[in-house]
């Protein structure tokens, strides 16, 4: 790199901001562009007047001359590209930090032609996936919002059942929700919230506090010790299925190896409890579910199983039967009632807990290269745990 902002933690906003309000006082950025294909940037620009590099020093960290000297360099390079990871958007401001990047993107046409856009780098190979596919609590799949009453009836008459109208909860509101006596059961798969949730005494004693808990997972871990019910599921290389990664493209994984003892593929499992449950489910094997959710979402156009049986990938959008896919998306327009991509300002929010007199410094988590989150796979591995075998904290 040439630059690295070492900003105060929690400052994002502020520190992008103050790069925006250059590139508009100096008249960087992109009128052709601005003027063809987004919305509501005179509103923006009113708004970043009072995020001087100068005014901004205190909350950011950053000397103001860093700051233009950077915003100079990204409002005049020929291609430009924004990649962010879970830092960006883990914060209660993450959503506004998602947001300035987005006007930033704009501000300078950095969107729609090959070397640019905005690249958010995933945790796991199918985290894109998964989102697509509606594992988000506010949306349908293809990222239909839940409480738009069209998109409810569509998916009531596709899967032929009644659908609550409401949003559902993130994991954190879960957990406040099983204190609060309105979650009585849960059934988790693949996820370790004894280990990973941000309070983790908070949910621990929620999960203790559960009428019923069942957990699906390839190893024991932290929370099946909760657990009234353990499912064995099965391994990556223990199944067949797709997933989706960030640059959208939909991969085949093939079964390599038996998955051992009664441990079952995660789908088998959830589609007999269903039966079970009185549910008229006849899925016989993966290539069913994704028929059923190539109907479901249009993004899988053009995108079968047996296509990418064939040929191992596929990206989306695709056009035909026969092409590649799209590798650049909203060259022409944005997926919005108007086809314009919206310019939203930001504010400045405080993280939830300063430093103060009492407690001065500041927590942060980081990845670890030896192990992978809460280490429920590679704390299995001796190699690995012969490296790092427990957590550590630098000061």
């Amino acid at each position: 790199a040439t630059h690295m902002l070492q900003f105060k933690s929690g400052s994002d906003v502020a520190l992008l901001n103050s790069i925006m309000h250059v590139i508009v006082a100096e008249k960087l950025y992109n009128t052709e562009y601005i003027k063809d294909h987004t919305l509501g940037f005179e509103e923006l620009k009113e708004h970043l007047k009072s995020f001087q590099p100068e005014k901004m020093e205190k909350i950011s960290g950053i000397n103001p001359s860093i700051i233009k000297e950077v915003a100079r360099i990204f409002a005049t390079t020929k291609k430009g590209i924004i990649f962010w990871g879970m830092g960006i958007s883990q914060h209660v401001h993450g959503t506004d930090n998602a947001r300035c990047l987005i006007s930033l993107a704009l501000m300078t046409g950095n969107v729609g032609r090959q070397g640019t856009g905005l690249h958010p780098l995933r945790g796991q190979n199918n985290v894109q996936g998964a989102s697509d596919a509606g594992l988000i609590p506010m949306m349908y799949p293809d990222y239909q919002l839940v409480e738009k009453d069209n998109n409810k009836e569509f998916y009531e008459k596709f899967w032929d059942t009644e659908l609550d109208p409401n949003n559902g909860l993130t994991v954190v509101e879960i957990m406040d929700a099983i204190h609060n006596n309105e979650v009585k059961g849960m059934y988790i798969l693949g996820e370790n919230p004894a280990m990973s949730d941000p309070d983790l005494n908070h949910a621990r004693s929620a999960l203790q506090k559960l009428q019923h808990l069942v957990v699906q997972d390839i190893f024991l871990t932290e929370t099946s010790t909760y657990a009234d019910v353990i499912l064995p599921a099965s391994a990556w290389p223990e199944k067949n299925g797709t997933v989706t990664n960030t640059n959208r493209q939909v991969q085949m994984g093939r079964k390599a190896i038996d998955a051992p003892g009664e441990a079952r593929e995660d789908w088998w499992i959830t589609n007999e409890i269903g039966k079970r449950l009185g549910l008229e489910w006849n899925y016989k094997h993966p290539k069913d579910i994704f028929n059923e959710m190539s109907k479901a979402m249009p993004s899988l156009k053009n995108i079968t199983w047996d296509r990418l049986d064939k040929e191992g990938s596929v990206t989306y959008p695709c056009n035909s039967p026969d092409s590649k896919g799209e590798e650049i998306v909203f060259g022409d327009s944005f997926p919005t009632p108007d086809g314009r991509g919206k310019f939203v300002s930001a504010n400045v929010t405080s993280p939830d807990e300063m430093p103060n007199q009492s407690f001065p410094m500041i927590l942060t988590t980081g990845r670890q290269l030896e192990h992978w989150h809460t280490g429920a796979m590679t704390r299995k591995a001796s190699n690995l745990n012969a490296i790092e075998p427990e957590a550590s904290a630098s000061l």
